[in-house]
This record gives structure tokens, C-alpha cells and sequence, in this order.
């Protein structure tokens, strides 16, 4: 597991790699870990190849890979990549110009509001809360649905 607190800096193809691994099993998202918590940036793959995962890991010297349970024994195991908050915003400043879906125009938005409306004390006025959900929303309005 990483314990660096920073992103390592990647390639160019180390970039449109993971941007690509992303595009197409990964979701960048704003979740909440708990119910009483604000929304948090989220990158994630899941994937049932642990090697792939790994060198992400390795790649990106951020983030962890967890096991997900399995339903039932037929199931290919399966793992998930996660990185968070300023991590996952290193991550993300990173792949923005190789990512090719919805996840692009997420990212962009995520780059250029999250910092802003994200106090590190974490003490919000009632004006930057209103901001804040509504950006939230806004975020998360953005599927590949559209």
C-alpha cells in the first residue's frame, strides 16, 4: 500500500492509460463515506485483475485496493482501486486531457470548484453550503446518460 501523501508525477502514457482504464471501468465521483459527512472526490476502478489494479497503485503511489465481497461462489473475485480528496483531484489533474467520456466534463468541473468550496477546516457559511450543494448536484447531474 502507498503512503505517500502526493500523487506521483506520470508520464504521458502512464496518463492516457489510467485515463483510459477510467474511461472504461472507473468512476470519478463525489461520494460520502458517511451518511452525516459531506461528499468527497472519489476515483475508483473496480476490476477482477488484481495486477492491473496493482500497477495503478504502483503507478499512481496513491490510493488502496480493497476486496469486494463475493455474492456467490461462482463469482470471480473482484478489487477496487480507490483514491480520495486532494489525491484523487492530483490524480485527476493529471488524465483530464486524455479522459474521452462524461468523466471528462465531471473532471473539469471538479478541478475548477471543489478547492474553492471545499474549506480545509471544514466550517461552511450558509452561502458557501447553498454553493456547495448546488455544485454537488451539478456533478453528479453528469452521466453518460446526457
Amino acid at each position: 500500500m502507498a503512503s505517500s501523501k502526493r500523487v506521483k508525477p506520470l508520464s504521458p502514457a502512464d496518463s492516457a492509460y489510467i485515463a483510459g482504464v477510467i474511461d472504461g471501468e472507473g468512476t470519478v465521483t463525489l461520494c460520502r463515506k458517511h451518511r452525516n459527512e459531506n461528499h468527497q472526490v472519489a476515483v475508483s476502478i473496480s476490476n477482477t485483475d488484481y495486477d492491473l489494479l496493482k500497477y495503478v497503485l504502483d503507478t499512481v503511489g496513491a490510493g488502496k485496493i480493497t476486496r469486494k465481497r463475493i455474492q456467490k461462489s461462482h463469482h470471480t473475485p473482484s478489487y477496487v482501486y480507490a483514491v480520495y480528496n486532494r489525491q484523487a483531484l492530483q490524480l485527476l489533474a493529471q488524465i483530464v486531457p486524455y479522459l474521452k467520456t462524461y468523466k471528462a466534463q465531471r473532471t473539469r468541473l471538479l478541478l475548477d470548484h471543489y478547492l474553492v468550496l471545499t474549506p480545509r477546516n471544514g466550517k461552511y457559511s450558509k452561502d458557501l453550503q447553498t454553493r456547495r450543494d448546488v455544485f454537488v448536484q451539478q456533478i453528479l447531474a453528469i452521466t453518460h446518460r446526457v
